[in-house]
């Protein structure tokens, strides 16, 4: 058994300008990852073969995937299929955290982490 600490900071880096990560746990078959986005950051629209599935600790954002778009805040929780294109941009001043699993891991991130 391994256990985490959210306040453990240790292994952050910027996925994207204004966009903090870091990830928890990564496993054989999905990777627990921690996001910060800043007041008014935005993550990019972009795309991955790895499904998603998240929720938003806290904060408010504006989720876009396709022609969809859905504010997300603290308690709601997200699924973004593999490839799906989608953007997130956080709603005010306030910065917005999200906890993400990827599953398969997403080797890139595991590889920023360790520096």
């Amino acid at each position: 058994m391994e256990i985490g600490r959210i306040s453990d900071l240790s292994g952050s880096f910027e996925a994207f300008p204004s966009v903090t990560g870091k990830v928890l746990f990564g496993g054989k078959n999905l990777m627990f990852f921690l996001v910060e986005i800043k007041g008014a950051g935005t993550v990019p629209e972009h795309s991955h073969p790895h499904e998603q599935m998240g929720i938003c600790l806290s904060g408010r954002a504006e989720f876009r995937a396709g022609d969809q778009t859905a504010i997300v805040e603290a308690g709601s929780a997200y699924w973004l299929r593999p490839n799906e294109r989608h953007a997130v941009r956080v709603m005010g001043e306030e910065s917005a955290m999200f906890l993400d699993v990827f599953s398969p891991p997403r080797e890139d991130y595991m590889r920023r982490a360790k520096g």
